[in-house]
C-alpha cells in the first residue's frame, strides 16, 4: 500500500498532471461561489483567520500551477531603475497600479534619479502626481527620500530592509517590493490582495499583514519564493476578488479551503 501511495503522489506532481489541472480549471465551471448569505459567513471566517489551513502538499501544488500558468510574472508598476521603482511603490499606497502608471511617465522623464527628483522640488512633484490619492503627502515623501538617498546612500537605493524602512513614506510592504523586484530577494510584500488570498484559501491565515507574511515565509516552498509575491497579488487582483471571487475560473479552486465555494 505504501508503494502504491508513493506512486500516486509522484504522478500527481508530474509536469503533465500540472498542465492538465491548469487547463481543466480554466475550462471547467465545476466550482461555484455560494449564495451571498453563505458567502458573507465565509468572508467573516476568512477575516477571522479560522479557515482550515492548506496542507504543505496543497500549497506546493498551488505554486506549481501558478508557475505553469505564468512562469515569470512581473510587477504591473512601470519603472526603469531601482529608484523609479521605489518612487512608484511609494505612490501606489492606497492607489491602483494603473493610476500610478498614468501619472509617473511624465515624472520619470524629468526625474529618474534622486538628484533630479530633489532638484524638481515638492511643488513640481505635487503638480505632476495630483491624480493620485494622498498626492500632497506623497510628493513630500518622494522629495524627502530623494534628499536622504543622496545624503546617506550616495544617491543609490539601499539593499537593506532596515535602510529602506528608514526612508520617508517607506514601510515594510514597500521595502519588501523593492527588495524583491529590484534586487531579486525572496521577500513577500503582503498587500490587501495577498492578505485576502492568504486568509481565504487557508494558505496563510493571520489577523494582520505581518502575521500573514511570516506564515507565507514558512510555507511557500523555497523554489517558488522569488515569484510568490507576484503570483499571489495577481491571483487576488484578477481571480480571488474581494466581493465575489471568480472561483469558476480559479486554477487552485480544488486546493482552496474557503467555505464560501462549493466544488460540484
Amino acid at each position: 500500500m505504501a508503494k502504491r501511495s508513493t506512486k500516486k503522489l509522484s504522478k500527481k506532481l508530474t509536469k503533465e498532471t500540472v498542465n492538465k489541472s491548469v487547463k481543466k480549471a480554466r475550462k471547467s465551471n465545476a466550482t461555484k461561489v455560494k449564495p451571498a448569505p453563505k458567502r458573507a459567513i465565509a468572508v467573516t471566517k476568512a477575516q477571522a483567520g479560522v479557515v482550515r489551513p492548506m496542507t504543505r502538499a496543497q500549497i506546493e501544488e498551488a505554486f506549481r500551477r501558478f508557475k505553469q500558468a505564468n512562469p515569470e510574472p512581473k510587477t504591473e508598476l512601470q519603472y526603469i531603475n531601482p529608484f523609479t521603482l521605489l518612487v512608484a511603490v511609494v505612490l501606489s499606497a492606497q492607489a491602483t497600479d494603473a493610476g500610478v502608471n498614468k501619472a509617473t511617465p511624465a515624472l520619470v522623464a524629468l526625474a529618474d534619479s534622486p538628484e533630479k527628483m530633489a532638484a524638481l522640488g515638492e511643488d513640481r512633484v505635487r503638480d505632476m502626481i495630483k491624480t493620485i490619492g494622498l498626492f500632497r503627502n506623497k510628493a513630500k515623501n518622494v522629495v524627502a527620500l530623494s534628499h536622504m538617498l543622496i545624503a546617506e546612500h550616495g544617491g543609490k537605493v539601499p539593499r537593506s530592509r532596515e535602510a529602506l524602512e528608514a526612508l520617508p513614506g517607506v514601510g515594510r510592504k514597500t521595502a519588501n517590493v523593492v527588495l524583491n523586484v529590484a534586487f531579486g530577494e525572496p521577500t513577500i510584500a503582503v498587500d490587501t490582495h495577498i492578505f485576502r488570498v492568504g486568509n481565504r484559501t487557508g494558505m496563510a491565515t493571520g489577523k494582520d499583514p505581518f502575521e500573514v507574511e511570516q506564515k507565507l515565509d514558512v510555507v511557500v516552498p523555497a523554489q517558488y519564493k522569488g515569484y510568490a509575491h507576484h503570483w499571489l497579488i495577481l491571483h487576488g487582483r484578477y481571480t480571488c476578488l474581494a466581493r465575489k471571487p471568480l472561483c469558476e475560473k480559479c486554477i487552485i479552486a480544488d486546493l482552496c479551503q474557503w467555505p464560501g465555494k462549493t466544488v460540484l
